[in-house]
């Protein structure tokens, strides 16, 4: 097997391989001169050299948000980029009611939720709601399964008893907070009370999704699944055939 070819690359703002990237990031300080130039100061020493200053507007009391324009000289490898490949094929809604009213030969069981103090449903609702999201139905649309959507604001305990009681084959996070790394407390609270609450071989599939989650850390989080933003629900329900059926791990 031949090595992957290396390919080294940098950032494009102009022209080709000028190296121009364009950041944003707030300040707690008012907006004056002062501040203006302690954002150009930040972003030499991000390595943005020269840059320039583009936008800068206060954000309340004693908060300035910016906008830097300028070059870089890093370069990016990427022979070297680790990312999590889809392995699994997609899916139209038919081939997955198909499958599972074939192999499973019952209903397969999905429960979401937003956890925690998280009250934005819009990623949650995006999956599994009949309107789906850009024109693509959600998983309530896909007649072999059954969706149980709690909502905002389910704490941990009462996900774990929803699960039981909807005899769930996988389990939907959504985490839109991630203020003080929110999303990642409250994926590895939930990961713990299912090992504790379920034996290994009883447990639900656990998924979660949000903008801020990195695909690589499944098994720090304790999680089957990370889905970033942009996941459509054809993407979860072909991950569910794949993972609960066809990889023969689904509960009988």
């Amino acid at each position: 097997m031949t090595a992957p070819e290396k390919k080294i690359v940098r950032p494009y703002g102009d022209t080709t391989g000028d190296g121009m990237v364009q950041v944003s990031f707030t300040l707690p300080v008012p907006h004056d001169k002062r501040a203006e130039g302690a954002a150009v100061q930040l972003a030499n020493k991000m390595g943005i050299d020269p840059a320039m200053l583009v936008h800068a507007k206060q954000m309340g009391d004693g908060f300035t948000f910016f906008v830097v324009y300028g070059r870089v000289n890093h370069l990016v490898d990427l022979s070297a980029v680790q990312v999590v490949e889809r392995d699994f094929p997609l899916l139209s809604a038919k081939e997955v009611n198909a499958v599972v009213k074939q192999r499973l030969r019952r209903k397969l069981s999905v429960v979401g939720a937003c956890i925690g103090t998280d009250a934005h449903t819009v990623g949650i609702d995006a999956i599994l709601n009949v309107k789906g999201i850009a024109g693509e139905k959600g998983l309530e649309y896909y007649r072999e399964l059954k969706v149980s959507n709690l909502g905002a604001q389910v704490s941990v305990p009462e996900l774990v008893e929803a699960a039981r009681r909807e005899k769930a084959d996988a389990v939907l996070v959504s985490q839109v907070v991630t203020q003080r790394d929110a999303h990642l407390h409250n994926t590895r609270e939930m990961s713990a009370a299912f090992r504790e609450a379920m034996p290994a071989g009883k447990r639900p599939l656990l998924i979660v999704g949000g903008p801020r989650f990195d695909e690589t850390m499944t098994g720090e989080l304790g999680v089957d699944r990370i889905f970033g933003r942009g996941t459509t629900p054809g993407e979860v329900a072909s991950y569910l055939v794949h993972a609960l059926i066809t990889d023969k791990k689904v509960k009988r």
